[in-house]
């Protein structure tokens, strides 16, 4: 349930932004099934339905040789500004690839002060570097 709720999160907030005339010079990956495919030295951008109003929020591992770690944002759904307890938004991780090869980045969504869990969900995006 938490993994449709995610994606349909992302779905909806890349909806918004293509209505709302926003567009970004960077391709938003949104599904793990996605080959992120990048020239060495050109940033990406990830993008995963979260809700860090419940303590949720995706923590990210990836190969340091390979990938630099740019930034992470959230924008909330809610138009209001005021983040309001149980609304969703999107996280937005940003990464500068480095070197030519392949390499993945696992994303797991959970609350950062509990033990890692088995039903943790994750998604594990693959990168090809050109």
């Amino acid at each position: 349930m938490r993994k449709s709720l995610a994606a349909s999160l992302a779905i909806i907030m890349l909806l918004v932004m293509v209505i709302s005339g926003c567009s970004t010079e960077v391709k938003a990956y949104t599904e793990s099934a996605q080959m992120v495919n990048v020239g060495a030295n050109q940033e990406f951008t990830i993008a995963l339905g979260s809700n860090p109003t419940t303590g949720y929020s995706w923590q990210e591992e990836h190969d340091k040789a390979n990938l630099e770690f740019v930034k992470k944002d959230y924008r909330a759904d809610d138009k209001t500004g005021k983040q309001l307890v149980g609304s969703g938004g999107t996280e937005f991780f940003v990464f500068k690839a480095l070197n030519a090869g392949q390499t993945r980045i696992t994303f797991t969504y959970r609350r950062p002060w509990e033990t890692p869990s088995p039903q943790d969900q994750q998604q594990v995006f693959t990168i090809n570097i050109k």
